[in-house]
């Protein structure tokens, strides 16, 4: 991303994850709106500039957010738009690339969702090579002048039943809005992204009580030291559980919970 403050980011990251999207559709649709959002921002500059303020209150920028969006997207599309405005950006055009790739994030949510992230990833690769082949079909796919339905329409024909919907969605969004990148740079992004949804773990935490910020960064370093990968934790609050906690990667269940130990405890004196 260029010049966007990561941790700015990472805190819209983990609020997208939080949402716990599974469906390939809904993924998209959020994709969509959030890609609608940017655009809007690239073409209203002085809207662009009133949001990324860093001189006005953040709750303020917000508000004015919310009520613009509020009603003509989903709430989950709302309430990352309202956390991207009121974070801290560097400039203004970092509130609209952060937006952007807070976007393609949602759609390697939607390849994932359908068991598709390698086929993305492959997908961009492949069609990188083949443009970097054809200096024509660069030269087409990069010219201002060819109409953005002109763009989509000579993707459609050349990928479609080649690559997956969600890689053929990706590519024609970059390729219709480049947003000033070279088509490589805008590939390499998408690719980029979908490669770290990949090598991340998703941790399933399951405890009766709310576990603090503290507790949460403890708990993620110590699996990912140990998984030798960054973990996302989604906790779930089980009243059910007795004392402890219980983590699910994959297949592996951790369980150290009460309930767990005491069971462990009854087998082995029955043994």
């Amino acid at each position: 991303m260029r010049g966007v403050s990561r941790a700015s980011y990472a805190d819209l990251t983990e609020q997208l994850l939080a949402e716990d999207i599974t469906s390939a559709t809904v993924a998209t649709r959020l994709a969509n709106e959030l890609f609608a959002v940017v655009g809007l921002l690239d073409t209203e500059h002085g809207l662009r500039r009133a949001l990324s303020d860093p001189g006005k209150p953040a709750g303020e920028k917000g508000a004015v957010a919310g009520a613009l969006l509020h009603g003509k997207v989903t709430r989950r599309a709302e309430a990352l738009v309202v956390a991207a405005v009121e974070a801290h950006w560097a400039s203004a055009g970092d509130l609209s690339d952060a937006l952007e790739e807070l976007a393609v994030e949602a759609m390697v949510l939607a390849a994932q969702a359908e068991g598709g992230l390698d086929d993305l990833e492959d997908g961009l690769f492949r069609f990188g090579r083949v443009v970097a082949a054809q200096p024509d079909l660069r030269a087409a796919l990069a010219d201002p002048s060819l109409p953005e339905d002109g763009k989509r329409g000579l993707l459609d024909t050349l990928l479609r039943g080649k690559v997956t919907p969600v890689t053929l969605a990706v590519i024609s969004q970059v390729v219709a809005h480049p947003r000033g990148r070279s088509l490589d740079a805008a590939l390499d992004l998408c690719a980029g992204i979908a490669a770290r949804r990949r090598e991340q773990l998703i941790a399933v935490v399951r405890s009766a009580v709310e576990l603090s910020a503290a507790q949460r960064s403890r708990l993620a370093q110590a699996l990912a030291q140990s998984y030798g990968h960054a973990i996302h934790l989604n906790v779930v609050l089980d009243p059910s559980v007795v004392g402890g906690i219980s983590v699910q990667i994959g297949d592996e269940l951790i369980d150290g919970t009460a309930a767990s130990r005491l069971a462990d405890v009854r087998r082995k004196l029955a043994s």
